[in-house]
């Protein structure tokens, strides 16, 4: 009796500690299985089972399905299929790898911490499942501008793909001087053409883009276009501030996206939203240099322009052209509209906020204004800094279809010499809120 006295305690001990142990261990077969698709944290597993010991989480047959899910991961590394990692032409070898990942079961694509050299390529579903691009290398793309001739606007593209996850902490690298040297925004002599994009999603559903390096785009960096349900985020886009047409990330036809904790500084737009875009939140923005945050150009060559449902929410902009800006063609159509713009620092920023419908990027002059991209519903607020123009706040919309429902609420922007800046508002409905400084009245 004695014994199985003494033994009790030491049971019960055990049994509380149960918890604890694996808590402290992470449960690692959890963690393999969120880190391998890609995602930040699981909703499919439950990581804490002592909350579950009652049920059969520790009985085999839980203990088996966790078994097979890794079982039936399938790694594929690009250097198997003849990618030598030194720098010299692996695309072949990509494609290979990449149609034996995208008809496995739960396929992971490694590309090592090498230097890979490619050429235009298309990374094309559907899949057999849900795949996962784990770039810890560089990727480095051709020189030879004639190797793009069959498409001059695409360098690496995923299409058609869903479930997909690319990430890594790896380099994507456009190469893209080249490009920009023969560029008609460098030399007024050169014929204006197209240029590569860098990376492309395109028609893609259940995106994740995450802990990226990508660098010196030939054009954009990255594009999202005719995507649903994106989260990009721990992006880093870089190229210099005089590289022409470089915009960070470019979003157009997608909806439900979210873009997160990213540092962007290029030679054009940080993040340009055109057509076709809704439901798009962006936190945890740093830009600069570039052209600031900005909605379009929308309505060019009199098209038909819907944007709605957009959230620029936390965001510091320095040294950019513009802060955050609607830009529209005249003689467009359609609606930008429910869009907010909120908790932003501008250190030095010229034109901080700006709605220009007047917008003409373009050799010969553009229509006159028979119609326009109505722009309705906006919020600014809580935008705080500091602008190197005197005009803080510019509001230049149209005559014809003046912006209707436009918020300014708890605005404090002064120039950088500490001088009081000031507001041009034309053709504007503006309701301010709180402390507005510059004002529009």
């Amino acid at each position: 009796m004695s014994l199985q006295r003494r033994f009790i305690p030491f049971l019960i001990v055990f049994l509380l500690s149960f918890p604890c142990y694996y808590g402290l261990q992470g449960n690692p077969p959890y963690d393999y299985l969120d880190d391998a698709y890609g995602y930040a944290s699981s909703q499919a597993y439950d990581k804490r089972p002592w909350r579950k010991f009652g049920s059969k989480i520790m009985g085999s047959k839980r203990i088996g399905e966790v078994g097979r899910s890794l079982a039936s991961v399938t790694t594929v590394n690009v250097n198997d299929y003849g990618a030598k990692g030194d720098g010299s032409d692996a695309t072949e070898a990509f494609k290979k790898a990449w149609e034996a990942a995208c008809s496995s079961q739960g396929s992971v694509l490694v590309v090592p911490k090498n230097n890979y050299l490619l050429k235009p390529i298309t990374f094309e579903g559907p899949c057999k499942s849900s795949i996962t691009v784990q770039i810890y290398g560089t990727l480095q793309a051709s020189t030879d501008r004639s190797a793009y001739s069959n498409d001059l606007t695409r360098w690496l593209v995923f299409e058609n793909v869903q479930n997909l996850a690319v990430q890594g902490g790896g380099t994507i690298n456009g190469n893209g001087k080249i490009w920009w040297e023969n560029s008609c925004k460098v030399d007024d002599d050169l014929s204006c053409k197209d240029a590569p994009t860098a990376l492309t999603f395109y028609n893609c559903k259940n995106l994740v883009v995450k802990n990226l390096k990508i660098e010196n785009a030939q054009q954009i960096h990255v594009s999202f276009e005719k995507c649903v349900g994106v989260q990009a985020s721990g992006l880093t886009v870089t190229a210099p501030g005089d590289s022409p047409n470089t915009d960070g990330i470019h979003v157009t036809d997608t909806q439900n996206i979210q873009i997160s904790s990213s540092v962007i500084g290029t030679g054009d737009d940080c993040i340009s939203i055109v057509s076709g875009t809704q439901n798009l939140q962006a936190t945890g923005i740093t830009c600069g240099p570039g052209h600031g945050i900005s909605i379009g150009s929308l309505g060019y060559g009199n098209s038909e322009a819907l944007v709605s449902d957009i959230t620029v929410n936390g965001a510091t902009l320095s040294g950019t052209t513009n802060g955050v800006r609607i830009k529209t063609w005249p003689g467009g159509s359609g609606s930008a509209s429910n869009i907010k713009f909120q908790n932003i620092e501008m250190h030095d920023v010229d034109n901080p906020i700006i709605i220009n419908q007047k917008y003409c990027d373009d050799d010969k002059p553009c229509e006159s204004e028979s119609q326009a991209v109505q722009v309705q519903n906006v919020l600014y607020q809580n935008i705080k800094g500091t602008s190197s123009s005197s005009e803080a706040i510019q509001l230049d919309c149209s005559s014809k279809f003046p912006c209707q429902g436009i918020v300014l609420q708890d605005i404090d922007i002064e120039t950088g010499g500490g001088k009081a800046a000031t507001a041009v508002c034309n053709d504007a409905k503006v309701t301010e809120k709180g402390d507005v400084s510059p004002s529009c009245t």
